[in-house]
Parts: structure tokens; C-alpha cells; sequence
């Protein structure tokens, strides 16, 4: 479901024939054109999804005589539809938005063309639709690379984050990240608006880091590739020291790699953090720096 109102300002719609309702039934980010269901054939009509008229269908409409139009409409409306769009600005036969109105069905009208309108529609619709999640952690674009920064309150995530900033790389997210599954394989992380370009620091309270750094210092949204748990330093702990083996960790359904990172006073933590991004590029390209010593060491245990 999703806002009537939000929908119709997202997309810079023109409103027809407004709707009873303050929602729309749209469950699916994949569109209908109607021209099939307007000769007659009607057996795999897919009437759940929203609906483009373009220049084809409506030529096709204005053709028809006014009594084989009316049938024609009162047949495709009997259908639930969610909504309707009419593409560049074409105006429709009277009947149309006549019998869409008795139908209750709700009818927009946008001056995009269809073909470029429908690109711009599933885009939309894939991210309202796509399933979310908010994560307390820091999200940041460092060298190219998403990186969330995760781990219990007051372990340093903002004071890291901070520091990155100043080294020239962008903040997504302070505090609370909105994390979206745009595909089966990939997640798009952003920031609530209230607190967009906002970062809390302990003892001095929120800062505006886009006033404060510039706006090349804050980027909209990241995609997620890197999670970085922050956790106090355990002398009685086992912290991988070659990694040799990829540690992933499930978010939403997609297995982003992760890495443990102990914080003690001393370490550089936006380095270390640097240099795990630079490291997950190499990585992604082929270059293993452990497993190839591994291969180098005992050449049998390769084999």
C-alpha cells in the first residue's frame, strides 16, 4: 500500500479522477498497458498492477465509436485497479474518466513520455516497496566503498565516522540507517530526513556536517558492502590476524562481509577503517594477500 497523496507528489502527477481512498492497492513495482485488455482479451490481464495508457492505446480508444468505447471502458474498469496513468499529457475521451469516477478507481496524468514514464515508475516502486529495516549504526562512502560502521552505544562509531569526514570521505548516516533491499543481492542504505547531514558527539551535542564540512561531505545513499562491528578490546579474545577466511553476516537476506574491529585507545580507527575498504576492493578483484602467502608456505596443502 502506498500514500495516494505521496505517490501522486513523488511522481509529479496530475490528479483526474481523485480516489476515496487516501492509499493505493499496489503490491508489485511491474506496470500493465492496457492495449490487449482494450481489444477484448482479457485472460492474462494483469488488472493488480498500475496501469500506463501511452499514445497506442489512446488512438486506439479515440478510433472506437462513442457506444464500443463505453463498452470497452466499463469492462476494463469493472477490474480492482489501483490506479491509472495517462502518459504525455494526452486527454482522454470523456467517457473515460466518467466511468473511472463510478468505478472509484483513481486516474493521473503525466507529461513524461510512456517509455521513459515507465522507467521512472518501476524505479519508484521498487524502492517503496522494497523491504526495509533501521539499523542504530553509522553508515559511510569510503573510497567508493558502503561501509557500516556497527556496535554497542558509545563504542565510537560517530568519533570514527567524524574522523573519516575530515579525511575527505562522506557520511550517509549517523546514528539510525534505513536500510532498503533493492535486489536479492544488494542493499541501499540512507538516512531518515529529520535527522539528515545531522551527527550526535558526546560533550559538544549535534552537529550539521554538511554546514560544517561542505556539501561534498554527505552523500543521500550508500549501497552496503562492508560491516564493521566496533567492540571494546577483550585481551581473552581470538581476533583474526591473516584472514584468510571471509566472515559474512546476514542483513535483510543478503550476505554482506563483516569484520570484527577491536577499539582500544591508541589505534587509529578511520585508517584501519580505510584500509579495510581499500582491502575489500582488492578482494573483489582478486588480490588475497593471506591466501596467496598460505599458497606460498605450504604449496602442498594446495594442492
Amino acid at each position: 500500500m502506498i500514500s495516494r497523496e505521496k505517490f501522486q507528489r513523488d511522481l509529479n502527477l496530475t490528479c483526474l479522477v481523485p480516489s476515496g481512498s487516501d492509499t493505493l492497492d499496489i503490491r508489485s513495482s511491474d506496470l500493465n498497458r492496457p492495449g490487449m485488455q482494450f481489444c477484448g482479451f482479457y485472460e492474462h490481464f494483469a488488472w493488480e498492477r498500475p496501469q500506463l495508457i501511452g499514445i497506442v492505446e489512446m488512438a486506439y480508444l479515440e478510433q472506437l465509436e462513442p457506444e464500443r468505447r463505453r463498452e470497452v471502458l466499463h469492462t476494463y474498469f469493472s477490474y480492482k485497479l489501483p490506479c491509472v496513468i495517462i502518459c504525455r499529457s494526452l486527454i482522454p475521451p470523456p467517457e473515460l474518466p466518467e466511468i473511472a469516477a463510478e468505478a472509484g478507481i483513481p486516474v493521473f496524468q503525466t507529461d513524461v513520455i510512456t517509455s521513459r514514464f515507465t522507467a521512472i515508475l518501476i524505479h519508484y516502486l521498487s524502492l517503496e516497496l522494497a523491504p526495509h529495516e533501521l539499523r542504530h549504526a553509522v553508515l559511510l562512502d569510503v573510497y567508493g566503498v558502503g561501509v557500516l560502521l556497527s556496535g554497542r552505544s558509545g563504542v565510537g562509531k560517530s568519533e570514527a565516522a567524524l574522523e573519516l569526514i575530515k579525511r575527505g570521505h562522506m557520511l550517509v548516516a549517523d546514528d539510525v540507517v534505513d536500510i532498503c533491499r533493492v535486489a536479492d543481492d544488494r542493499l541501499i542504505g540512507s538516512c531518515p530526513a529529520p535527522i539528515r547531514n545531522l551527527m550526535e558527539i558526546r560533550g559538544i551535542g549535534l552537529i550539521d556536517i554538511q554546514a560544517m564540512f561542505g556539501v561534498s561531505a554527505v552523500t543521500n545513499s550508500k549501497s552496503i558492502d562492508l560491516v564493521l562491528e566496533l567492540e571494546a578490546w577483550d585481551e581473552n579474545k581470538f581476533y583474526d590476524r591473516l584472514g584468510l577466511e571471509e566472515d559474512t553476516t546476514e542483513i535483510l537476506g543478503v550476505p554482506i562481509v563483516r569484520c570484527t574491529m577491536p577499539v582500544k585507545p591508541g589505534r587509529n580507527l578511520a585508517i584501519i577503517i580505510e584500509v579495510a575498504a581499500r582491502n575489500l576492493s582488492l578482494r573483489r578483484m582478486g588480490v588475497y594477500p593471506a591466501r596467496d602467502l598460505s599458497q606460498r608456505l605450504f604449496p602442498s596443502d594446495n594442492l
